[in-house]
């Protein structure tokens, strides 16, 4: 299958910044990309409906089962898989985004990295590269290994300009000591988006 799951710690950890610097570093290698969000919430504008790239759009932000509640709906896991599958047969890669940490719910008995595991994909974790992340990371491998997916590698993103040094610098070498997973990188602080994806492209080629 030629997707890519983008998970995270928590929620504003940084997923939607690593997804378009993933696109945007295939899309220069030529690949055909597609981005895709099966489940977003807090959305202001609900007049524009993607059907394909965005399934489910709520306007209430919070926990994708709460807030298909709030509008008495649901969300079909049938429809999204069914929205992946006709878009990874038009593109090179699909790069779907994760709603929140690893394990959040959109039904009673659902997670969304369920629907993932199901595709079969192979995931990308980001970490909010903080006091913290240690016990956030190594807890979202252990979710995910549960589930005998495969992770690609970690990817800890600085958020705060002035976050502890030796914190955020011990961090990845700890995480990987003990989970022996990859680390693909480490991005800094940055509101410029073309700062950033200079610093993401050393990432982006561990990946193909």
């Amino acid at each position: 299958m030629n997707g890519i799951f983008v998970t995270g710690t928590d929620t504003g950890v940084g997923k939607t910044i690593v997804t378009s610097l993933l696109a945007r570093f295939l899309k220069e290698k030529s690949y055909r990309v597609a981005t895709q969000k099966w489940i977003e919430t807090g959305c202001r504008n609900l007049n524009k409906p993607c059907p394909l790239t965005r399934t489910y759009r709520f306007k209430f932000p919070a926990s994708p089962h709460l807030a298909a509640r709030s509008e008495k709906r649901s969300i079909q896991e049938v429809k999204i898989k069914r929205s992946f599958k006709l878009l990874a047969k038009n593109f090179d890669f699909v790069i779907v985004e994760g709603i929140g940490g690893a394990l959040v719910p959109f039904s009673k008995k659902r997670l969304v990295i369920d629907i993932a595991k199901d595709l079969n994909l192979p995931t990308i974790v980001v970490v909010a590269n903080k006091l913290g992340a240690i016990n956030h990371t190594l807890l979202t491998i252990e979710a995910i290994r549960k589930r005998k997916m495969k992770i690609i590698g970690l990817v800890f993103n600085n958020l705060k300009p002035k976050e502890n040094k030796i914190v955020v610098k011990d961090n990845p070498q700890i995480v990987k000591a003990i989970s022996q997973e990859k680390i693909l990188g480490i991005l800094p602080y940055s509101r410029s988006k073309n700062f950033l994806y200079k610093k993401f492209i050393p990432i982006g080629k561990k990946l193909i």
